[in-house]
């Protein structure tokens, strides 16, 4: 019987479990990492536009220690460790160029269905949770991913913090593998639409052949309530040197034990010759309970009232609601060291706020090396009705932009090293 091979969540982000399964059988530790970073100009931001040296510009810079132990008859056991650094700064956190500012659909008290009067109360709300906006601002030590897992012949098993299988469908799909403000998952970032990694997460996976899957329980944790922030994940994939297809599902529950953000994904590319590679994601966005807000009315009922407190309450919970169709199509073309590629990325809000926005744009790659590459890329990000999206990169978010329906062009050019 042919043996079955880990897949683990972070094969398709970096850190190949299943090239460890494969390795030498003796036990090995790898330091290994990413330093990104580059100078990139935004236009139509709250300050008008802006130049700035960024970190993870196509990839968040990284370090982390990786190994495996060959345990015999077929089994290892492997580990990663892998924290988030800011080539910039030195920090492992940070926030978008808009700081902790919500789209003004979610910080108006007249746009969220409330009087002005209530303003004040919005305002308190909004800079709540616009505290909240930004990468890893809890400073964990290794926010990116940290598990340990046993291959076996029938597959493979992991715990601790991975990425979602939803999450990595839509990366194997993405023509950009999210990489640069040209990513699908660019589009979706406040209020975000994606779960991309989860903590306190067990996870099965196989891949035979061409194919490949996982599935994942994410513990919520919550003592007395085992529904409460629970996360489900599949995904499967198979994959030919012609062509490729497959898709991803996630859903969790809100700290209540509602069902909450749900994501159903599909995608597929295809081979153009020997150098080409059309590829097309589409994703459905669901989340009729918002995680997070339940606790607005206590905290409010002292001040405004209790029934004041309520209806502010019932209004970010309705404002953060989410009923979207995200989808992309691009292509690639890789020939020597030269990579280019060109996307179009479309979010169709079905919300009453019908925050549609749109994005295109371009990407070129130089490899100096096979760790080393220089990059060019420039993306048009266009908002439309009450959407307020900004560009960003892949190690941070962009946040949003002057006003409402103001649009968007992120230019950017930045060195990669991986060692």
């Amino acid at each position: 019987m042919k043996k079955l091979n880990l897949l683990t969540l972070a094969m398709l982000a970096g850190t190949s479990s299943f090239a460890m399964a494969q390795g030498t059988p003796i036990n090995n530790v790898t330091l290994y990492g990413i330093l990104d970073a580059g100078i990139t100009h935004v236009t139509g931001l709250p300050g008008g536009s802006q130049t700035m040296l960024s970190s993870g510009i196509m990839e968040g810079s990284r370090w982390g220690l990786r190994g495996s132990e060959d345990l015999g008859g077929g089994y290892r056991s492997i580990f990663t460790m892998e924290a988030r650094v800011e080539a910039d700064t030195g920090n492992n956190s940070n926030r978008p160029p808009s700081g902790s500012k919500l789209p003004d659909r979610l910080s108006s008290a007249t746009s969220l269905g409330l009087p002005a009067t209530l303003q004040p109360a919005v305002n308190a709300v909004s800079a709540l949770i616009g505290s909240s906006v930004g990468v890893n601002l809890n400073n964990a030590a290794f926010d990116r991913q940290i598990f340990v897992g046993l291959v076996t012949p029938v597959g493979a098993i992991t715990a601790g913090r991975q990425y979602t299988p939803g999450y990595l469908a839509s990366a194997a799909f993405d023509v950009m593998k999210t990489e640069s403000s040209l990513a699908l998952g660019q589009l979706v970032a406040i209020p975000a639409s994606f779960d991309i990694r989860v903590s306190n997460a067990l996870q099965y996976g196989i891949k035979k052949d061409g194919f490949s899957a996982t599935a994942m329980y994410g513990l919520g944790e919550v003592a007395g309530n085992t529904s409460a922030s629970r996360l489900l994940g599949v995904m499967a994939m198979y994959e030919t040197p012609a062509f490729s297809f497959g898709g991803g599902y996630n859903t969790r529950n809100n700290e209540l034990g509602d069902k909450s953000l749900t994501n159903a994904i599909a995608g597929a590319n295809v081979k153009l010759g020997e150098f080409g590679t059309l590829s097309a994601v589409y994703a459905t966005i669901k989340d009729n309970n918002p995680t997070g807000l339940s606790t607005i009315g206590a905290t409010l009922s002292g001040t405004i009232g209790a029934t004041a407190a309520a209806a502010v309450q019932n209004a970010y919970i309705n404002g953060f609601k989410q009923d979207a169709a995200l989808y992309q199509i691009g292509y690639r073309f890789m020939t020597g060291p030269h990579t280019m590629t060109v996307a179009y990325n479309n979010m169709n809000d079905k919300r009453p706020f019908n925050a549609d926005r749109f994005s295109y744009g371009a990407a070129y790659g130089y490899a100096f090396s096979k760790r080393t590459d220089m990059n060019v890329i420039v993306t048009r990000f266009n908002n439309k009705n009450t959407s307020q999206d900004a560009p960003g990169g892949n190690g941070y978010v962009g946040g949003v932009t002057a006003s409402a329906g103001t649009d968007a062009t992120s230019f950017a050019f930045g060195i990669r090293h991986r060692f």
